[in-house]
């Protein structure tokens, strides 16, 4: 992996982080790295952009919503100054925008690992419930709705407290009409329709991050508790786990879908009776994947292994019992970095460095 240039989108690190800084890390964990790490943010107070010591470069790139054939154009502007030999997103709602460019990005020389459109099609929120049903995977009751009408007989159905979920990104606990109708209505209005509603079952959750390999094969996992959970619902502490009945739900439902490239799948372990349920399934790493370095089951850097066309065999077993706590801190950074993200819509770090000199 000599001189390999890895750009990595998803550098949003606030109180709900996107992946975007772990996976970096977890690149750089393995000792000195040739080649650049970029990142390729989406507005200049990403704050991860401003994390010193990882990025190279940093560039802003369209919102995957101002279409496909801009995001391919500034990769392209960008490829121009600084080659990318491996792209790495982190974001669901930008992966649908990644798969519709991958063979131009591949013509480019720009190398990706991607699920196929039936498997992303498959996990999506909309259809996770059939998928279940269909391989016999223990999934909440769960209904698909547009209205208030499917909201309302959802509820007669499920009773309170209900889960209200939107179709990217977003989960809220509902304890009345009103508050199901508020959550309804926020993420209708932030990320569209349909709205996901379930069915609440209380118990302890648990992730599973996944790697696959271009060839479908299950190339490691990292099982982890959730040991402290935000507001938002996101793991702000956790640690590995060894659980053979968690892990082989996990390769049954990584092999019903035929997966390619990294993933995490949701569950919660229901009190009433000890049952591993899903919840849902990220086609992405998770913001927490930093973990996985530290539990000696580095699925970032192998997946640029892969990527780069090096053929990998699976990988042992991660250590159980390391923990992670995420922690809040203050980046301080020069006014000229801000001011380069904003005006010229790029940063080179390196370049920066010199100057100081």
């Amino acid at each position: 992996m000599a001189n390999l240039n890895v750009a990595i989108t998803g550098l949003q690190a606030a109180d709900s982080p996107a992946p975007g800084v772990p996976v970096a890390r977890s690149i750089l964990h393995e000792g000195k790295w040739d080649g650049k790490i970029i990142g390729l943010g989406y507005d200049s107070f990403d704050t991860g952009i401003y994390d010193e010591g990882i990025w190279d470069e940093a560039y802003l790139i369209p919102y995957p919503s101002e279409g496909e054939f801009n995001v391919l154009a500034r990769i392209r502007e960008i490829h121009k100054i600084t080659r990318i030999d491996v792209l790495i997103p982190t974001l669901d709602a930008e992966l649908n925008c990644f798969m519709k460019i991958r063979e131009e990005l591949e013509e480019l020389g720009i190398k990706v690992l991607l699920p196929s459109n039936k498997s992303l099609k498959m996990r999506s929120k909309p259809y996770l419930a059939n998928f279940c049903e269909k391989y016999d995977i223990p999934f909440p009751k769960t209904k698909v709705v547009f209205d208030y009408a499917g909201l309302n007989q959802a509820i007669s159905e499920f009773g309170y407290p209900i889960v209200v979920k939107g179709v990217f990104y977003d989960a809220h606990l509902a304890y009345s009409e009103y508050e199901a109708q508020g959550y309804f209505n926020k993420i209708s209005a932030e990320w569209g329709f349909p709205i996901v509603v379930q069915e609440f079952i209380k118990g302890e959750e648990y992730d599973v991050c996944c790697l696959n390999d271009y060839d479908k094969n299950i190339i490691g996992k990292v099982p982890m508790r959730k040991l402290k959970i935000t507001p938002k619902g996101k793991a702000w502490a956790g640690i590995t786990i060894a659980d053979k009945e968690l892990a082989e739900l996990a390769d049954k439902i990584l092999e019903r879908m035929e997966w390619n490239g990294p993933c995490e799948i949701e569950l919660l372990k229901a009190d009433k009776n000890g049952k591993y349920y899903m919840i849902e399934v990220n086609p992405r790493f998770p913001a927490w994947i930093y973990l996985s370095a530290g539990a000696g089951t580095n699925l970032p850097h192998t997946a640029v292994r892969i990527i780069s066309g090096e053929k990998v065999e699976p990988m042992p077993t991660c250590k159980p019992g390391v923990i992670f706590m995420r922690h809040a801190t203050d980046i301080i950074a020069p006014l000229e970095h801000l001011e380069a993200l904003t005006t010229f819509g790029s940063l080179d770090f390196n370049k920066n460095e010199k100057n100081k000199e």
